[in-house]
C-alpha cells in the first residue's frame, strides 16, 4: 500500500518532557493525538550533549502504544544499533556519523524496523541522495542537533523541497521529517514544502494543553 504523505504526523520529542513525570507525560501526549514518540539519543561525541540510552527508550516503549521514533545522534550507530532495535519502530542515523551508512540502513530494515537517515544543517543535501532508495524516512534537521529550544533555521526549507522533488521524480516512498524549532508557523511552512512528519519538543511538552498544541501543529 502506498504511503499517504498528505497526512501530517506529529512526533513529540521527549527531550522536552519532564523526566520526573515521564510515564504520565508520554501517555498524555499519546492520548492528546500524537502519532509517534520521538527519542533523541545523544552520546556527547557526535553532538555536544548527552541525553539517554537504551534503557530509557525501553522505559518509554512500555508506556505507549504508538510508534517509537529513535534518532541516534551518536558517532557509532552501527556499534550500538542492536541495543535500540528492540524498543524502536523507526531508527534514524546520521549520514555524517562514523559508519557504513548503507550497511547500517540495511541492518535496520532487516530487523523489521523503518530506516531513517538524517543530515545536519551544514551538510549538503547531495550527501544523502545516494541513499534515498534505501530509507523509509529522511530527517532534515532544522536546527543544529544537540539541544532543544533552538530557533528554526529557515534556510533548511530548500532541503525539504529538494527531498520532495527527488522523491516524486524517482518514484520513491519515504517520509520527510523535520526537527528543530517547529511551532505552528514553521509547521505550515515545512508541510507546504513537502514535510509530513513534524518533531515537536517544547511546542508540545511546553504547552499546558497537549491536544490543542498538537492540533495547532497539524
Amino acid at each position: 500500500m502506498a504511503l499517504d504523505f498528505s497526512k501530517v504526523l506529529i512526533a513529540p520529542s521527549v527531550l522536552a518532557a519532564d523526566f520526573a513525570n515521564l510515564g504520565a507525560q508520554v501517555r498524555a501526549v499519546e492520548a492528546a493525538g500524537a502519532d509517534w514518540i520521538h527519542l533523541d539519543v545523544m552520546d556527547g561525541q557526535f553532538v555536544d550533549n548527552i541525553s539517554f540510552g537504551p534503557a530509557f527508550c525501553a522505559a518509554v516503549r512500555k508506556q505507549v502504544a504508538i510508534p517509537t521514533d529513535i534518532h541516534l545522534m551518536i558517532e557509532r550507530p552501527d556499534h550500538y544499533l542492536e541495543r535500540f532495535l528492540p524498543n524502536a519502530n523507526n531508527v534514524t542515523v546520521h549520514v555524517e556519523a562514523q559508519h557504513d551508512v548503507a550497511n547500517t540502513l540495511r541492518r535496520i530494515r532487516e530487523a523489521g524496523r523503518q530506516a531513517g537517515l538524517s543530515l545536519r544543517p551544514g551538510t549538503p543535501f547531495e550527501a544523502v541522495e545516494p541513499f534515498l532508495d534505501q530509507i523509509d524516512l529522511l530527517l532534515v534537521m532544522t536546527v543544529e542537533p544537540g539541544f532543544g529550544g533552538q530557533p528554526f533555521l529557515p534556510g533548511m526549507v530548500g532541503k525539504i523541497e529538494a527531498a520532495a522533488a527527488v522523491r516524486a521524480r524517482r518514484g520513491l516512498a519515504f517520509h520527510i521529517q523535520v526537527d528543530g524549532g517547529i511551532d505552528a508557523p514553521q509547521a505550515s511552512l515545512c508541510v507546504a514544502s513537502g514535510a509530513n512528519v513534524l518533531v515537536a519538543g517544547t511546542s508540545v511538552f511546553g504547552k499546558p494543553d497537549y491536544a490543542q498544541a498538537i492540533r495547532a501543529l497539524r
